[in-house]
């Protein structure tokens, strides 16, 4: 029977997630700025309420490309605000456009998104070994950098616990238990860079 981490239900959209995705390093610009904008959705909410959503809210914002949502008027967001499909909460949705334009705005500095955002850990994912998922922090020293440096740029629903939950969804830090297969499946791809 193969292991996996205790937060993973029977649901196949959730083990696909955590089997395929979860923890694993991720350096694509749009699939950051999405998993961002995913992240600040699941404020108050569970990653199961959002993760089921998520093809919605890739039709929805345009898949995630921050040139287009950056335009995005009042008129759209009013249409945003109608669709049954994604989480209809003005601040949220406001905050993926926010969250456009400062990313643009970073790139208009010459420095691309991607390697901002790994700024953060020195280009390098940090290995973690927690055997319980009681062990796994809900923050850290560097959420809360991310956090702060965030805002600073103008990012929003990015406070330190959405920042580490960011961090874990795209393999910044592998949070995978070590009984979990894909901990080290994980760490035996990074060995293999």
């Amino acid at each position: 029977m193969v292991k996996r981490c205790d937060w993973v239900t029977e649901e196949q959209l959730y083990i696909d997630y955590h089997d395929k995705e979860w923890g694993r390093p991720l350096y694509d610009r749009r699939r950051l700025f999405e998993m961002l904008c995913l992240e600040g959705a699941q404020a108050g909410l569970s990653w199961w309420t959002i993760l089921k959503r998520r093809e919605a809210y890739r039709e929805a914002f345009d898949h995630f490309d921050p040139s287009i949502v950056a335009q995005y008027d009042e008129k759209k967001i009013e249409e945003l605000l109608q669709n049954k499909d994604i989480i209809r909460n003005r601040l949220k949705i406001n905050s993926v456009v926010k969250n456009a334009k400062a990313l643009l705005a970073i790139e208009e500095e010459g420095v691309s998104f991607t390697d901002y955002i790994w700024q953060f850990v020195d280009g390098k994912p940090i290995t973690n070994r927690w055997n319980t998922h009681e062990e796994v922090p809900a923050m850290t020293d560097i959420s809360q950098r991310m956090s702060k440096q965030l805002k600073a740029d103008g990012f929003t629903f990015v406070g330190p616990t959405i920042c580490y939950a960011y961090m874990q969804a795209f393999g910044m830090v592998n949070d995978h238990l070590k009984d979990c297969f894909c901990y080290e499946e994980i760490e035996s791809s990074k060995r293999m860079d």
